[in-house]
């Protein structure tokens, strides 16, 4: 496993961030024990949740698994960057979602009697809050920190100016801010290279991409069609239709290049300057075996190059539509 720095810290994480979102839904306990283990077998150690997971009637459901996990010892927590998430309605009573200051430091509590833990490594906005100044945030985050409940903080699905925003808040209070943003991110959707890639390689932030196959289509949808592997249905259905040519061009591409086309688009987001590690949610064994075989792919420029003919991308603005 290769590991680099998260952003500008000193925290050292996995190339591949293991995400849980599947665990409880879609993943019966037992199996996501076994594939936290077999991550940790990858070298894999940067685990990604949030407080919400588990689905409407059951939110919290994947942070109780992956503490149930940890309390079968064998220093899985020791082993473990573990990240969650705050911001989404937990319940229908106030002050259960965004973050204000008495959420993050309820929610966060719960969190952690969840993972059954007593500290959060890297504690993550899942959204912006608009309506929450930041120097409330930075102070409940400054206590949560003294009490050694989180080490590091960190955005989802911020833009550009948010992340610029944050940090010189943080920069005011003599504070660290955020480490790292989780973004969408992948072959098939290059907005955050206009704005939010610049952000973050400003202000030091690791940029961590969520949904590297673009919810398959970039995993060799149209081979597994062919097959009779997979059939894609609704809006996925809508997306490859529109797209066909342009993903037969990608997938005849990685053929080319020898590689499964899943492996190929976590290769080039690992050969991307701003990333530190992409999200990968594997439901199965099966799923987490093939995204570990990503690390071991190379991309020349030749290659790169072809990749954004395929799938052309944005300069950082203005100049992408200024100039």
């Amino acid at each position: 496993m290769q590991y680099t720095h998260l952003g500008r810290s000193g925290l050292q994480v996995s190339r591949l961030c293991l995400g849980t979102m599947n665990f409880g839904p879609q993943t019966e306990e037992a199996d996501a024990h076994s594939i936290m283990d077999s991550a940790h077998d990858h070298g894999i150690n940067f685990f990604d949740t949030a407080n919400v997971y588990g689905g409407a009637g059951h939110r919290g459901w994947t942070e109780e698994i992956i503490g149930r996990w940890f309390a079968k010892g064998g220093e899985r927590r020791e082993h473990t960057v573990l990240a969650t998430k705050l911001y989404g309605t937990m319940t229908d009573r106030p002050n259960e979602s965004k973050l204000s200051a008495l959420n993050i430091r309820r929610a966060l509590d719960a969190s952690l009697k969840r993972l059954q833990t007593d500290y959060i490594d890297l504690y993550q906005f899942h959204h912006i809050d608009r309506n929450t100044p930041w120097d409330e945030i930075w102070q409940a985050i400054d206590v949560a920190v003294q009490q050694g409940k989180i080490l590091y903080s960190g955005s989802s699905n911020f833009a550009g100016w948010h992340i610029a925003q944050a940090q010189e808040a943080a920069h005011r209070r003599n504070y660290t801010g955020l480490v790292s943003e989780q973004s969408i991110y992948n072959l098939f959707m290059r907005q955050v290279e206009l704005e939010v890639i610049p952000a973050a390689q400003q202000y030091g932030l690791g940029l961590i991409p969520w949904s590297p196959l673009q919810g398959g289509l970039l995993g060799g949808v149209l081979k597994k069609e062919r097959d009779g592997v997979r059939r894609t249905e609704g809006r996925a259905a809508e997306t490859l239709k529109k797209h066909q040519d342009q993903i037969r061009q990608y997938e005849d591409f990685a053929d080319e290049l020898g590689h499964e086309p899943g492996d190929v688009a976590l290769a080039w987001l690992l050969h991307q300057p701003a990333v530190t590690a992409p999200i990968v949610g594997p439901r199965t064994q099966e799923q987490l075996d093939a995204a570990v075989r990503a690390l071991d792919v190379t991309l020349d420029a030749d290659a790169l190059k072809r990749l954004d003919d395929i799938f052309p991308g944005h300069r950082t603005a203005p100049e992408d539509y200024a100039w």
